[in-house]
């Protein structure tokens, strides 16, 4: 199988090209750069689209404009290749990426999305004793979290990335990509302003 996999929830979105398990490529941009980084991924390992046979996206929580991005566009790419694809929550791609980790992503306003998931102020997360507290979130309230007993790892360590390769270890229900929904946790603003 050669899965193409990526999470664009955080402010740094990863993408991976796997094919039976082995990684061939994984890149760590921005979200804007997606497509750009699906077709390096593709050159590099001299494939084209037309050789994928499943897509797997980052489901989120996190930014609803990144996440929107990724679901887009996996859905558009699985329509147009026939591909299936699965959803694999970002916090779980990051709990996987090392023992004894706590996932924390920024969900801005004053607040981070941690497991559950929940969204909550970061002075009142709870993390397990010893853990490692990783993701975009834990970077940004690094003093508040230290000071609270956790350790976070420098900020340009890669377990802050949620990476692509590992979603595919995780994904396990493929089907239509419209049947993929995102994981928000909060309601987008659009629909309370509507209201």
């Amino acid at each position: 199988m050669l899965i193409l996999a990526f999470d664009t929830a955080t402010d740094l979105a990863t993408s991976a090209l796997v094919a039976d398990g082995v990684t061939l490529g994984e890149r760590t941009t921005r979200p804007q750069s997606l497509l750009a980084d699906v077709a390096d991924l593709l050159a590099a390992a001299q494939r084209v689209p037309a050789d994928l046979t499943a897509i797997v996206v980052g489901t989120g929580p996190g930014s609803f404009t990144g996440t929107r991005i990724g679901l887009s566009v996996a859905r558009g790419l699985a329509l147009s290749l026939d591909l299936p694809v699965a959803g694999v929550s970002t916090l779980d791609a990051l709990a996987a990426s090392a023992e004894s980790v706590f996932p924390i992503i920024d969900a801005r306003r004053g607040e981070v999305f941690v497991p559950g998931p929940f969204a909550v102020r970061p002075e009142d997360v709870v993390f397990p004793s010893g853990s490692i507290c990783i993701g975009d979130g834990a970077c940004r309230y690094r003093e508040l979290l230290t000071q609270r007993g956790a350790d976070v790892p420098p900020d340009d360590s890669l377990l802050h990335v949620p990476r692509a390769s590992l979603h595919v270890s995780l994904a396990t229900a493929f089907g239509p990509g419209d049947a993929v929904e995102p994981v928000y946790v909060r309601e987008p603003d659009a629909e309370k302003w509507a209201r």
